[in-house]
């Protein structure tokens, strides 16, 4: 028995012995990924890099089976991980097993001007995609808002670039711990979903490098993301996912990009250009992520067989498709081949609780007269909660982004439960406007439909309004196709189904009436001055009865603040006022709709402030329930070298009675300039928290860049001498404090 033990071991250790003299590098993990990458590219077969650059199922594509190279997964979406699809079909897969924890949309976490809590939104969403060991994350998306009436608005982080900045980076490297790709998308100039797959923007370069790259730049040179999605729509005419001058000239080449180009699915046109102009790997040709497409069509992708077939021609090299190949290979070592990455977790106490803070700190408050809110649960007997979005799921429908959750907690149900029986709390429903709940076979299981007339139901909420202490009306968008909605542009401003008119009704009778806008889009509010108190609650996900439940009985602070202006018309919109939303299409007997972004830098707070337009409400408000003293900012010194820093600090005091956290903003004034330039813009912030009566001092450092424009004329960056102000504000319009000085 010993004899044939011992002859067991040395066995074992000699081939083992063995194995470590001819074990492969690119198994080697005491190798650089960079010699692994051409070691196992040296190993494989002409077709097999063919096959790696594109699907073979609606969300997967190749490894290498025969190295033991793992395939690619990837996952919608930005606020949550979608439910698995059949391998070939969009229909569900019917596990049991893919329910999901929905984060807030994007447009609150942006809402919270917090870069800590962009970073725990990363780590949660993170590690349930390792959970359900996906390779790459859809998502963020941080196209800039140009025109309310984008439907997808609500997967984005708002007006400003670099808002939108410091908040991705963070978003990235959160998901990216777990061993998880973040694909940033869509990249770039994807301003409006109507025309999406034909619309050719014509952007003047000013606005594509100050205005709509700089998120991306931070995404991929700060952020560190190893995959970019690419757009639907043209730019110069051609396609964003193949396009010379985005992704080769800007992205791959001003950045040194080294990750992954993903298509958008059903965004390549064009085999050559798919070869040539920077795309790595294809998705979803012949479909466009929500319809059907051809079945088992993954050999005659752009990038499959046709590519294949020029190769053998010898009328394309392989220069191009090595390129691609150690890309993928980069992103497979990044993820799936690190066998150090975490597990991850899925629908743990741990993302219920960050979904709800993140929702909590994201909602704003956008007006509140005469102190109605918060909610005095000691001196109220009787609640009226009023309108739609009170009960509607909002995490199924608005197109990829769909989601099957755990659990949705509606507004409704969050209030009856923080109430208890602390004070009645009643129901009417004040307007009927989609009853429908089920997307793409993923079912809300609610059933809303109400056939009573509108003036019934105005009638059952007037009513219930005057024997109220409290009105609480909760409408706003839904996820319903021409609203917040994939695919397809919001078609006004206003809000729909007669919410007006019954918002109007209700403060006719009550005056205690607070409307809860629920929303990723700015609305117009015709009724502003009637309504004592408003609150823009965004689409909260999983928690966002809980979220909103206690914003509104005063658990919470209200801290949030608008990534976007809110414009009181569409005439107050430069994409609008000038032109050409939504595009020009060209009588050549293509499909290409031309669009001039004639407002060029001035988007958002931008233009309101180059027209001296007043807005609804501005870039950077929200109130508190508390309130905050600004004293008067300093700076280090009056003149600033090229080379150097200078610093501005402002002290803030909590002047009232609660403890709250108050955003400061940073504005950059350029008094004399060459070039157009806007009044202000954005390039500070921080979030401070307060007790009562407690004051700190909040310090900026501004540097080069904070003052720079890019000359268009000598494509770079310019920051010319002169005489500058720092301005310190509590929102675009709400300033507290400047100082004057001088750059040379």
């Amino acid at each position: 028995m010993k004899k044939i033990i011992v002859t067991g071991i040395f066995s074992v250790v000699f081939t083992g012995s063995a194995l470590a003299q001819s074990f492969p590098v690119y198994l080697d993990e005491t190798k650089l990924i960079e010699e692994r990458i051409e070691d196992v590219l040296d190993r494989m077969s002409l077709e097999e890099k063919v096959a790696m650059t594109h699907a073979q199922s609606k969300f997967s594509s190749p490894g290498v089976a025969r190295l033991g190279i793992p395939e690619v997964w990837m996952t919608d979406g930005p606020h949550g991980i979608r439910p698995e699809v059949l391998w070939d079909e969009w229909n569900q897969a019917g596990w049991t097993n893919d329910s999901c924890v929905a984060f807030p949309a994007l447009t609150c976490l942006a809402a919270t001007w917090n870069p800590e809590v962009s970073l725990l939104y990363g780590k949660s969403i993170g590690e349930e995609a390792r959970y359900r060991n996906k390779t790459v994350l859809l998502g963020p998306g941080i196209n800039i808002y140009r025109t309310p009436l984008n439907g997808r608005n609500f997967e984005y982080m708002g007006e400003d670039p670099y808002l939108a900045g410091k908040m991705v980076v963070p978003y990235v490297q959160g998901v990216q711990q777990n061993g998880v790709a973040a694909c940033v998308k869509h990249y770039a100039l994807n301003n409006q979903e109507v025309n999406r797959n034909t619309t050719n923007a014509i952007v003047d370069d000013r606005a594509l490098y100050e205005i709509y790259l700089p998120a991306f730049k931070a995404a991929v040179q700060e952020g560190k993301a190893w995959a970019i999605m690419g757009s639907y729509n043209l730019y110069k005419g051609q396609h964003a996912c193949h396009n010379q001058y985005l992704l080769n000239d800007i992205l791959k080449g001003e950045w040194e990009f080294d990750g992954v180009v993903v298509s958008d699915w059903g965004g390549v046109h064009n085999t050559e250009e798919a070869i040539h102009n920077g795309l790595d790997l294809e998705f979803g040709s012949w479909t466009n992520g929500l319809s059907n497409g051809a079945s088992n069509a993954y050999d005659n992708y752009y990038l499959a067989q046709p590519y294949l077939k020029l190769i053998k021609e010898g009328k394309v090299g392989t220069k191009e498709l090595d390129d691609k190949v150690r890309r993928i290979l980069r992103l497979i070592y990044r993820t799936t081949m690190n066998r150090n990455r975490p597990y991850g977790a899925l629908c743990s106490e741990a993302h219920f609780a960050a979904a709800r803070h993140i929702a909590e700190e994201g909602i704003v408050l956008l007006q509140n007269r005469n102190n109605t809110l918060p909610i005095d649960l000691n001196k109220v007997k009787k609640i009226a909660v009023i309108g739609e979005n009170a009960l509607k799921m909002m995490t199924v429908g608005g197109g990829s982004s769909s989601l099957k959750v755990k659990y949705e907690l509606s507004p409704l149900d969050g209030i009856r439960n923080r109430v208890g029986d602390k004070a009645e709390v009643v129901y009417a429903r004040g307007y009927v406007g989609d009853p429908s709940g089920e997307y793409n076979g993923v079912k809300s299981g609610q059933n809303l439909e109400d056939n009573r007339s509108p003036e019934e139901l105005m009638a059952e909420a007037v009513q219930v309004a005057k024997e109220a202490d409290y009105v609480i009306f909760i409408g706003g968008l839904n996820k319903s196709t021409y609203q917040d909605c994939e695919d397809a542009d919001r078609k006004e401003l206003g809000l729909p189904y007669g919410q007006d008119a019954v918002i109007s009704a209700l403060a006719h009778v009550n005056r205690n009436l607070v409307v809860v806008n629920i929303s990723g889009n700015a609305v117009a509010m015709p009724w502003v001055k009637e309504v004592p108190s408003i609150v823009q609650a965004w689409f909260l996900g999983t928690e966002a009865g809980n979220a909103i439940a206690s914003i509104l009985m005063g658990d919470v602070n209200p801290s949030g603040k608008l990534p976007f202006t809110f414009p009181v018309s569409l005439a107050d919109v430069g994409a609008h006022k000038l032109g050409e939303y939504p595009g020009i299409p060209r009588n050549d007997g293509s499909n290409i709709v031309d669009e001039k972004y004639n407002e060029s830098i001035f988007v958002g707070y931008r233009w309101t402030d180059k027209e001296k337009i007043t807005p609804l409400f501005p870039f950077g408000h929200g109130l508190s329930y508390t309130s905050y003293k600004y004293g008067k900012a300093v700076i280090d010194k009056n003149i600033m070298g090229d080379d150097e820093v200078l610093t501005v600090t402002v002290p803030i005091t909590n002047i009232g009675m609660r403890a709250g956290s108050e955003i400061v903003q940073m504005y950059i004034s350029d008094l004399k300039s060459s070039l157009p330039r806007p009044v202000k813009e954005l390039k500070g912030f921080s979030k401070v928290s307060l007790e009562p009566g407690e004051t700190k001092k909040v310090t900026f450092t501004i540097n080069k860049e904070a003052l720079s424009f890019f000359d268009d004329v000598r494509h770079e960056w310019i920051a010319e001498p002169g005489i500058f102000k720092a301005i310190i504000a509590a929102s675009a319009t709400d300033i507290r404090s400047s100082v004057i000085f001088e750059y040379k």
